[in-house]
């Protein structure tokens, strides 16, 4: 069965579009309300990560596990029950805590009532950080500097490798993939779930970027090797045979990489969960934007610039 991806384009621009303009409402929405278009995790907004290990030591102190029940109903007794709590650990015998920031009464009080309803804590295993405002803003700014060099280098090398519309048309999707991806986490910060993003996001965007722009080049380089072979052909069946011709390539590795990552959000622990979700959906979109974005747009340009077949070499052309 082939694939018409030219034919359909306006139905995969369609429902890019839907999805792109779905998390700009939420990115806008987060915005009045938060004032950010994501839900700042501990990295960017600043607070206090407390994590606890229970002491062995003490005479059935580790018989049990530590209750993620308990630690959430200390917190809420304390106003905090928007904190993230993750059990560390595979005897799940230490917490790690993160909440806005709290003052020395406040650490104190609450580890305090964690003790009472958990057990004693080991005081050279516990640990208190602070993460200030000014630094949260430093790590937004070099995350949308890395973010900004990566397209930029991903650029000079499209255009170095094939040509300057091959380049726009993988950084659109580039974006396309991004925006698609942040879009997804503002809707999940606007639900119940009140999801927050921290540097682990920024990694993943990063990765993103790196995969999706993998996928573009192999089609791109299929779509320039038909060129140079069939210079007489349109760009729209040259398109549609690159596509077709890598398509199972293109899905199997993106399956073989989704199967990792689930695995990695099943099992691997609430501090990689999000961090493994925003990868399933940017490798995911990226799949789809390799195939159905970026090489629809430069079939659609090379037509409207008069370009849709490439000058056949003549035999004194040839010669000369």
């Amino acid at each position: 069965m082939k694939l018409n991806v030219i034919r359909q384009r306006g139905l995969w621009w369609t429902i890019s579009a839907i999805c792109i303009l779905a998390g700009i409402i939420a990115m806008v929405t987060l915005q009045t309300q938060v004032g950010a278009p994501l839900r700042p995790g501990l990295d960017f907004k600043g607070g206090t990560r407390l994590q606890v290990e229970l002491d062995c030591g003490v005479p059935g102190n580790c018989d049990k596990p530590i209750s993620l029940d308990a630690i959430r109903e200390v917190l809420k007794s304390q106003e905090l029950g928007d904190a993230s709590i993750q059990i560390v650990g595979q005897e799940q015998r230490a917490a790690l805590i993160r909440t806005n920031t709290l003052s020395v009464d406040q650490r104190t009080k609450l580890q305090s009532e964690l003790e009472s309803k958990i057990g004693k804590f080991d005081v050279a295993k516990t640990q208190i950080d602070t993460v200030g405002p000014t630094i949260g803003r430093q790590l937004f700014q070099s995350a949308l500097v890395a973010l900004l060099v990566s397209f930029a280098g991903i650029t000079l090398y499209m255009t170095f490798r094939f040509e300057l519309d091959y380049a726009i048309f993988a950084i659109i999707a580039l974006f396309h993939d991004v925006l698609i991806t942040v879009g997804f986490f503002a809707i999940l910060g606007l639900t119940p779930l009140r999801t927050e993003v921290d540097s682990l996001f920024v990694v993943a965007l990063l990765t993103i970027v790196g995969f999706s722009v993998n996928d573009t080049v192999v089609i791109y380089d299929r779509v320039r090797e038909t060129i140079q072979l069939n210079p007489g052909r349109h760009i729209n069946e040259i398109v549609d045979d690159a596509v077709n011709q890598t398509l199972t390539r293109s899905i199997n590795t993106t399956l073989t990489v989704l199967l990792t990552l689930f695995a990695l959000f099943f099992f691997g622990g609430d501090t990689l969960r999000n961090f493994a979700l925003a990868l399933i959906i940017g490798f995911t979109m990226g799949a789809y934007s390799s195939i159905f974005i970026a090489s629809t747009l430069l079939a659609l340009w090379r037509e409207k610039r008069g370009r849709a077949f490439a000058p056949v070499k003549t035999a004194e052309a040839s010669s000369d």
